[in-house]
């Protein structure tokens, strides 16, 4: 499986927004998804989308996934690379450790923004539909 996850947020802090989009192999759509999430920073919005897709993996059964994010921080503190300073970003990464831990096998792989479309685009209307009803 393939998972691409991708956070916004508008303002950051601002109104956020998780999206995650799960393939097979040969690019087939599993499953796909986005949240909004209130008012947070952009680098939390990365890790509830991370975990949100982690979830979907774990429901579907998954057992190894291949992780998908445009984001620096997220992928370089997952494995490992970067520390995690931030206290509400430590229990964040915490909780998608605690999924990975779940997974027998996985591999968190950089790409850049132009390859997460789907994602970027779901988490994007997950704060666009947030912000019609609030305006209603």
């Amino acid at each position: 499986m393939k998972l691409y996850v991708d956070g916004a947020s508008r303002g950051n802090p601002g109104d956020a927004g998780a999206g995650f989009y799960l393939v097979d192999e040969e690019g087939n759509e599993l499953l796909k998804g986005m949240r909004f999430l209130g008012r947070m920073t952009n680098n939390a919005a990365e890790y509830h989308a991370l975990i949100l897709g982690l979830q979907g993996v774990l429901g579907m059964g998954g057992t190894s996934v291949e992780i998908y994010t445009d984001s620096e921080l997220v992928a370089k503190q997952m494995k490992g690379i970067y520390t995690v300073r931030d206290k509400r970003l430590r229990k964040l990464h915490g909780k998608a450790v605690a999924l990975l831990d779940k997974l027998h096998r996985y591999n968190v792989i950089p790409i850049r923004r132009e390859e997460n479309s789907t994602a970027d685009r779901l988490a994007n209307e997950a704060i666009d539909g947030r912000r019609k009803r609030r305006v209603k």
